[in-house]
């Protein structure tokens, strides 16, 4: 019984030290509203939150625009990513930093699109998990929107049209 209770033991734990080892990334590939891949983003899990790093071309030039994570992962461009759904907000709060009952998991700050349209940015989320709970993202979509966030017009931000959208996988 104790060979049998050890080979046991030994499984338990080469079994705990692979779902350690589970990647803590995830990728996801932009879809412009013409339907073309336009970028992507490498997502790093944290115990504190997900850094995504964007790389996305073919966006406004020289103007802020918003960057939310959305509710599902869908990045139809036929229906002007609207298959993305709302923001994604599992707590119910309301929309934007300057609203004293937001802001919601999906929010995240206006990022700037250089001259070239193209936009480059580290984005750090602690409202969000990459994998696990109820604030997950993996499975979900990233979006781009053609304005800059208000911070707090509900329920999106008075962002515009959806730019660019990627699945997060």
């Amino acid at each position: 019984m104790k060979p049998f209770l050890a080979c046991a033991a030994a499984i338990a734990l080469v079994a705990t030290a692979a779902v350690a080892q589970e990647s803590k990334t995830a990728t996801a590939t932009f879809i412009s509203k013409a339907g073309k891949e336009s970028g992507t983003a490498k997502l790093t899990g944290t115990d504190k939150g997900v850094l995504i790093e964007i790389d996305v071309s073919g966006l406004p030039p020289s103007q802020w625009v918003a960057f939310h994570v959305h509710e599902t992962g869908s990045c139809e461009h036929a229906g002007g990513h609207m298959s993305a759904g709302g923001h994604f907000n599992p707590t119910k709060a309301s929309h934007g930093f300057n609203d004293p009952k937001g802001p919601h998991a999906g929010d995240m700050p206006n990022q700037y699109v250089g001259a070239d349209g193209t936009l480059r940015a580290q984005v750090f989320n602690t409202f969000v998990r990459l994998d696990g709970g109820d604030n997950a993202i993996r499975g979900r979509a990233l979006m781009i929107h053609g304005k800059a966030d208000d911070y707090k017009s509900q329920p999106a931000g008075d962002a515009g049209d959806r730019q660019a959208c990627g699945v997060i996988k």
